[in-house]
């Protein structure tokens, strides 16, 4: 199991360079059968202008790894992957460290996924809570 999923975390990976993926440096660490997990560094670049990270900057952390869960738990050969709702609740902020986005499976649809996105701290504390629906469409 360990060699499948370094296999995953390479492909996912290799996936962001030249994308915001590559420039929020998020980076994908872990991955289960229902579960994908990114990290992504709290610096001045994801800070609002007060010190602290940015909201937008934690929906795009919550999107990145809900996307490309959908992306590695589906047939990527036949579909690709779009967001088409995210929501999030901001609980806590953060000024430094690294922030964890855990995103887990609540339906897999053959069109519609609908993912459950926990944002934490090094500690474990909770700092954001996002849902993300994705949708499957066939490749043409």
């Amino acid at each position: 199991m360990n060699d499948f999923k370094e296999k995953i975390l390479k492909v996912c990976n290799a996936s962001s360079k030249n994308t915001l993926m590559e420039t929020l440096q998020i980076e994908y660490i872990d991955v289960g059968e229902d579960f994908l997990v990114g990290k992504m560094p709290v610096n001045p670049k994801v800070h609002q202008p007060d010190g602290v990270l940015h909201g937008g900057a934690m929906v795009a952390l919550a999107e990145s790894v809900g996307s490309m869960a959908s992306y590695i738990f589906l047939d990527a050969q036949k579909f690709f992957v779009r967001g088409i709702e995210i929501s999030a609740n901001h609980i806590k902020s953060v000024r430094e460290g690294d922030v964890f986005a855990k995103a887990s499976i609540l339906h897999k649809g053959r069109t519609t996924q609908l993912w459950d996105i926990k944002i934490t701290n090094a500690d474990e504390q909770l700092i954001s809570v996002c849902k993300l629906t994705t949708i499957s469409l066939p490749k043409e």
